[in-house]
């Protein structure tokens, strides 16, 4: 069980189950995200690994429900952004205004200084507009007019975004996918969860009556607790040859950037955490691989041809690539 002791500001005190809170996190989703629990999972795990997720899929399969859940469960500050192409950057980070009173430039903060984001169609915005997540996403920061400005933790961009309709919409280049931690697709739900959601959506609205189950200085506390969990050296090696392996691959024009390992190795801890356990094994490695490594890569001609898809090749190395064993 992996603990940690806090404050009221989330620094010392009364000691934390991440296990069990995620838990209740993750069952205050599921009214809410049906049939869905390795989705609502990975949307913890990136919570915890202080990282950020891209949410793709076709429309109504619940990818904006899966934001807004997360951000109703945890009492914290949330915006929500709806990209389109009249978005400008300053939208999203704020501007400075001349004060004539004071005869000096305030700055309004934009939307996102808050503690979750929600990006709603990402991709329907410019590219200029895009990138003013870039620094917010790396750095959790804002920098205007030279004057830097610290975003709150925690903090968490969930962006969704339909890879279907792709007319008048704006592709996330590399540089910005590989700021994500990790992607989902939520796929469409099996038939007694559909059946479910008939059930509680024809006349109202969950999300409406979706209570929060923990704050912000308790989310600071679960990923103080997760920074805390024991990874060995042979796992962090493994990180290492699973990531240099996608370098190697001829069926991958582009393989995964060291920022991928840092993001493995992160997610990796999370998934410890939220199973109980004060270290990470190979196990939870794997379970992260998919999610947090294909949106990161660039298939070959041969492999695109091949109809290949980057998940395939993941799955291929995770089972040639040798496994640590023992203690």
């Amino acid at each position: 069980m992996t603990e940690v002791t806090r404050t009221a500001d989330g620094t010392a005190g009364s000691s934390v189950d991440v296990a069990a809170e995620g838990a209740r996190i993750a069952a205050n989703m599921a009214r809410v995200v049906h049939g869905k629990p390795d989705v609502v999972h990975l949307a913890l795990v990136v919570l915890l690994a202080e990282g950020h997720l891209l949410v793709e899929d076709v429309p109504g399969v619940g990818k904006t429900t899966l934001a807004k859940a997360l951000a109703a469960s945890i009492d914290a500050s949330v915006r929500r952004i709806q990209f389109t192409p009249d978005l400008l950057p300053s939208d999203v980070t704020g501007v400075a205004i001349y004060d004539q009173e004071s005869r000096a430039f305030e700055f309004k903060p934009g939307a996102v200084f808050a503690n979750i984001v929600v990006a709603d169609e990402i991709n329907r915005a410019s590219p200029k507009t895009q990138s003013a997540l870039l620094e917010c996403m790396a750095e959790r920061q804002v920098t205007v007019d030279g004057v830097s400005y610290e975003l709150a933790r925690p903090f968490l961009v969930m962006a969704t975004q339909n890879p279907i309709e792709m007319e008048g919409t704006y592709p996330l280049p590399e540089a910005q996918r590989d700021r994500f931690t990790a992607r989902v697709s939520m796929g469409y739900p099996d038939r007694e969860a559909e059946l479910a959601m008939l059930d509680d959506l024809v006349t109202t609205d969950p999300l409406a009556s979706l209570t929060a189950v923990a704050d912000a200085a308790t989310v600071r506390a679960l990923v103080a607790a997760v920074g805390t969990l024991h990874v060995s050296e042979a796992v962090r090696r493994y990180v290492v040859t699973l990531v240099e392996a996608t370098r190697r691959s001829p069926h991958l024009r582009l393989g995964a950037s060291p920022r991928a390992g840092l993001q493995l190795l992160r997610t990796a801890r999370a998934a410890a955490a939220l199973a109980g356990r004060d270290h990470v094994l190979p196990d939870d490695v794997q379970t992260v691989a998919l999610p947090v490594l294909s949106h990161r890569l660039l298939l070959s001609s041969d492999a695109a041809a091949g109809r290949r898809s980057a998940e395939q090749v993941v799955s291929d190395l995770l089972a040639t690539v040798p496994v640590p064993r023992g203690r």
